[in-house]
């Protein structure tokens, strides 16, 4: 069971609050910046009960996530584990999460006698799913993305699910609106972003019919130093390469307050399930995010093409009510990243193609 308490706004953790961005100088800073948790964090591992799996978690969040629920999860005093189920595309990326007291498990959820060989757990954090390389791959998308939440909704039913989606299955929206809000109608532009809203499809009809708990999170663009819509910005500024502004405005949030906010997210889990929109409350500019990591790298900040009057936005004032709003402001996180790109900081090499407004992938 969990108990759903009021988040405490107005404290700050020990080792690691917005300031502490200042003094992130290795990917080791890093990862500890992302991974510490939250009182609030804390608070709601006091009212867990039982382990905790996360799924698909070798991906750019998975990792600090896994950590941050380990760490939570010794400071309330709970013996339970935290699991983390992924391929691990290498042995280095198992051996760190092990090295942080995560149990790390090689699986890959598509084969039914390995899927149903994981240990059972009262939570579940399901991240599993594919974006990159999507255009191409079409039915390997649709498979990791709409058939396998499927099976898996259906061997962990009597968990308590917080599953990742994406702000991608709203329509382009306005410079005029404050974002698609979770009641508002689906629009995915694209393959990808149509299958995830298949894959939230398939969670609702499972959800429903075995009254399994869920929430399902629509992040939309999670940002760190190596990886995101700000470093991709950051880094054309950088080379002297011009920002594509057709996509004139994004959400961003702090990888660490998506981490925070998705662990936090079982507390809500219903059924059918609960969307929350986890993001940054603001629309940012394209054209100011260029300019303010342009003066912060002494460069100056080119652009091509024609801004349009679309865009894709999401409105996260549910979430924020519910969960709290992001703890880190967007200018902490401009100023970590400008640093990062200047001293040639490693990056995960994975563009997010933010200015794709056809959904390709």
């Amino acid at each position: 069971m969990v108990q759903a308490r009021r988040p405490c706004h107005n404290v700050r953790t020990a080792m690691h609050g917005p300031m502490d961005l200042e003094r992130i100088e290795t990917e080791e800073d890093l990862d500890r910046a992302l991974s510490e948790p939250y009182p609030e964090d804390v608070e709601l591992a006091r009212g867990l009960e039982g382990d905790v799996l996360v799924l698909g978690a070798g991906g750019k969040m998975g990792p600090t996530l896994a950590r941050r629920i380990r760490l939570a999860l010794e400071r309330a005093g709970s013996r339970s584990r935290i699991i983390a189920v992924s391929r691990f595309g290498s042995s280095a990326e198992r051996s760190k999460l092990e090295a942080w007291g995560v149990t790390a498990l090689a699986c890959d959820l598509l084969d039914e006698r390995a899927l149903a060989a994981l240990p059972g757990a009262p939570n579940v954090v399901y991240m599993a799913g594919m974006k990159f390389g999507a255009t191409g791959n079409e039915t390997l998308t649709w498979t990791l993305n709409a058939y396998l939440p499927g099976r898996v909704a259906e061997r962990f039913r009597a968990s308590r699910i917080a599953a990742f989606s994406t702000g991608n299955v709203y329509p382009l929206v306005g410079r005029a609106s404050p974002g698609c809000r979770e009641t508002d109608p689906a629009g995915p532009v694209g393959e990808y972003a149509q299958s995830c809203l298949g894959r939230e499809r398939v969670l609702e009809h499972f959800s429903r019919r075995n009254g399994t708990a869920m929430a399902i999170l629509r992040v939309n663009y999670a940002v760190e130093a190596r990886y995101g819509v700000l470093l991709d910005i950051g880094s054309r500024v950088w080379r002297g390469e011009p920002v594509p502004i057709a996509m004139g405005r994004v959400n961003v949030i702090w990888q660490g307050d998506a981490n925070s906010a998705a662990f936090r997210s079982l507390a809500l889990a219903s059924s059918p399930p609960r969307v929350l929109n986890v993001t940054g409350l603001e629309a940012l500019e394209v054209r100011w995010i260029a300019r303010e990591l342009a003066a912060r790298l002494g460069r100056e900040a080119r652009f091509e093409g024609e801004e349009t009057d679309r865009a894709l936005l999401s409105d996260a004032s549910l979430a924020a009510r519910l969960l709290g709003p992001p703890r880190v402001p967007v200018a902490k996180v401009l100023d970590l990243v400008a640093r990062w790109i200047g001293r040639g900081g490693r990056t995960l090499g994975k563009p997010t193609k933010f200015e794709a407004q056809d959904g390709r992938f």
